[in-house]
């Protein structure tokens, strides 16, 4: 299971917690924690449930458990407060968001941390960065794309060490990868084609450096 939620990316597979372009260390309980809550969205856990999956016939009392709330929250920048990814259910437990979506695998990048990427849009080149890459009518975006179709904040790329993830920014005609309409977070691979309005962008990854004659917009 992989899964996008803001700026994060959980693998459970590879037992990996990606914020942004950075891997994020947790302890094992507050990482199975994660899983637990990740997994059952957007159903709340009771606390019950919670202690049985996490301390199994072991008494721990409920500061435990606010402890690796408490931690995990940290881990992935939420706010006890407004609770944008885990919830508290007051007297009952705790919920993840339902916007956390599940980012389908390729299956034929290769890895990114010896490796550039980049854009290829209307013959410029764009290099992309780690992290967010907004791809929109922005003219800060880190590629503007001047059309009435597009959206300011139309679309973007998160780039890690491991893996280039497109993900649609809530645009009103949607981003395309491969001739269809994404509804979640989609991983990219080598010359993967991206339609954004009346924009087609070639997705590029070699090893090394991207070519010397990269454009920015």
């Amino acid at each position: 299971m992989k899964v996008r939620f803001g700026e994060c990316v959980l693998d459970a597979d590879t037992r990996q917690l990606f914020r942004g372009a950075d891997e994020v260390h947790v302890s094992p309980k507050s990482f199975e924690l994660l899983i637990l809550l990740v997994k059952s969205r957007p159903r709340a856990l009771s606390k019950r449930e919670l202690h049985e999956a996490l301390w199994p016939g072991t008494f721990v009392t409920d500061d435990s458990l606010a402890q690796l709330i408490t931690d995990v929250r940290a881990a992935i920048g939420d706010d006890a407060r407004e609770g944008r990814f885990v919830r508290t259910v007051r007297g009952f437990g705790y919920a993840f968001a339902d916007s956390a979506t599940e980012v389908r695998d390729s299956g034929k990048r290769p890895p990114l941390r010896t490796c550039a990427s980049w854009l290829v849009c209307e013959g410029r080149k764009i290099v992309l960065t780690e992290g967010e890459n907004v791809i929109g009518r922005d003219p800060d975006a880190a590629l503007s794309l001047e059309s009435a179709r597009v959206s300011r904040r139309h679309a973007r790329i998160l780039i890690n060490d491991s893996e280039a993830i497109l993900e649609d920014a809530g645009s009103k005609n949607g981003t395309f990868l491969r001739g269809e309409r994404i509804s979640e977070a989609e991983a990219l691979a080598d010359g993967d084609e991206i339609r954004v309005g009346p924009f087609v962008l070639t997705f590029r990854i070699a090893a090394g450096q991207p070519p010397t004659e990269t454009e920015t917009p």
